[in-house]
């Protein structure tokens, strides 16, 4: 309780309170800007900070990693463009609740399913730090790639429609992943002497061509019944009591699972709002909703997404290690100041410590308190003419594809990306097997890589540790179950039958 006191004395200062606020705004600003992302914003504003002091830079990087989580979303619900790679899965249930005249609700309730994981993450991350940060050390490789697998393994099992269509989909996604340099040799690979793709394929314009693009075709084709968007309902922006009881569970679901995804390297929020919404489909009895405007597609992976934004920070201030790219950059703002991260930190500089911890859950109030009247603002995109706001899809789309690295190159990408999801699309593919297994494509082979390596070729191994043995059965029960449950319920039915005939 000392510590959190001293915490919130140092996030109310009027200035820490201003950069705050400041860094709140610019990542809900950068989550609804497509392709920018909270990495590339926080790399452009880092020398901004050289002149604060380590809290005030922390706390004002910390902001814009969680406003992008939240601010991702609102492109995801209203032109199913996801601003950052955490939100593309809001796409699936969030557009779809947007054109059915619900685009305030699925809002509202995005931003209130973030304020209430976000909350959680900082009371579990002041209370569960240093323990948490312990359990992290459990896990090596050989459990990373389990744990990946499993969440590949769920969305297939859950995947909408056709299995093989879901399973031809995962391995492009898989495919597309690999694509460049080998992390071990570094010899090229399926990069067909091709200059642009030595780097890999990046990841977000291609989610940017797979949704954004994708649909401005089917719009333009007729495909997607655009007029129903421009002649809908905004309706109110809180949910009612059948909603709130539907998205009650998957929140504090998403916020324990992504609480416990985000400690771990590599995890965070793309996995963790991927696992979230296909446990809630698993959960869900009347699962064929998901994909139709179901709220807890959009409650789950919002909360999810949010709580591991707070859960990252675990690893980077108890341990030193840094779990993402973003949280990398803070590590390194802070060394900047002097400042060096681990199991001392809460020792040495207190003040740093809590009065990060306390400023999220400042931070966090502002968004809930500023998202929510400027949704009035947000939702008015749905009500622009679509032949107007196509257009502009496919604009910022370029350009927002091109700031990434200043390369046509990726601007290309996006177009072919777009028109193969068109295509896709056309025939019944579910693109959300082939999204999670492109990001996770690279961690999983070098997980497999360094599992191999410790276990010295012995693939005994990887299903001998308890973690990694919990996470396999998982992963068959995911698969496995539904041909089982069929198989059950066809005995009993028959059964049943041969008992009615005597």
């Amino acid at each position: 309780m000392e510590g959190l006191l001293l915490g919130f004395q140092v996030a109310l200062s009027a200035g820490n309170l201003l950069y705050c606020l400041l860094g709140a705004l610019l990542g809900v600003l950068v989550g609804i800007l497509p392709g920018l992302g909270p990495a590339a914003s926080i790399a452009i504003l880092l020398p901004a900070t050289f002149t604060l002091g380590p809290s005030s830079a922390i706390i004002m990087l910390a902001g814009i990693y969680y406003g992008a989580m939240y601010g991702g979303s609102t492109t995801s619900i209203l032109v199913r463009l996801p601003g950052e790679a955490a939100s593309v899965v809001t796409c699936l249930d969030g557009y779809e609740m947007a054109r059915q005249g619900r685009a305030g609700v699925a809002l509202g309730i995005a931003a209130i399913g973030s304020f209430v994981a976000g909350t959680l993450g900082v009371v579990a991350l002041g209370l569960l730090a240093p323990p948490l940060a312990a359990l992290v050390l459990l896990f090596g490789p050989i459990e990373y790639f389990a744990l990946m697998l499993l969440g590949v393994c769920l969305v297939l099992g859950l995947a909408q429609g056709s299995r093989v269509k879901a399973a031809v989909m995962a391995a492009l996604g898989f495919l597309l992943g690999l694509v460049g340099l080998d992390p071990v040799t570094g010899e090229q690979r399926f990069t067909f002497g091709i200059p642009a793709l030595i780097d890999g394929i990046g990841f977000v314009p291609v989610a940017m061509g797979l949704f954004g693009i994708a649909e401005v075709l089917a719009h333009a084709a007729g495909a997607a019944g655009g007029p129903e968007v421009v002649a809908s309902r905004i309706g109110r922006l809180l949910p009612d009591r059948q909603e709130r009881a539907r998205a009650r569970g998957p929140i504090l679901r998403g916020s324990l699972l992504g609480f416990l995804v985000g400690l771990l390297p590599g995890g965070g929020a793309v996995l963790s709002s991927f696992l979230s919404y296909a446990l809630e489909k698993r959960l869900a009895p009347d699962s064929e909703r998901f994909g139709r405007g179901a709220i807890e597609g959009v409650a789950g992976p919002e909360a999810a997404n949010n709580a591991a934004a707070s859960a990252s920070f675990i690893p980077m201030l108890a341990m030193g290690i840094p779990s993402n790219a973003v949280v990398a950059l803070m590590l390194a703002a802070l060394m900047i100041h002097g400042v060096t991260p681990g199991p001392l930190l809460v020792s040495q500089h207190p003040d740093i410590f809590w009065g990060v911890i306390a400023s999220m859950y400042v931070g966090n109030a502002i968004l809930l308190v500023l998202s929510l009247p400027l949704i009035t603002l947000f939702v008015q995109i749905a009500r622009v003419p679509y032949r107007l706001l196509g257009p502009l899809v496919v604009l910022f789309s370029m350009a927002g594809a091109y700031s990434l690295n200043n390369d046509p190159s990726d601007v290309l990408i996006m177009v072919l990306a777009g028109v193969v999801g068109f295509v896709l699309r056309s025939f019944a593919f579910d693109p959300a097997p082939f999204v999670l297994t492109m990001v996770i494509a690279p961690m999983m082979e070098i997980a497999l890589r360094q599992g191999l390596v410790v276990a010295r070729g012995d693939l005994s191994q990887f299903f001998g540790r308890p973690l990694a043995a919990l996470m396999w059965l998982a992963s068959a029960a995911v698969l496995l179950g539904p041909a089982v449950g069929r198989i059950v319920r066809s005995a009993r039915a028959d059964r049943r039958a041969s008992d009615g005939a005597r």
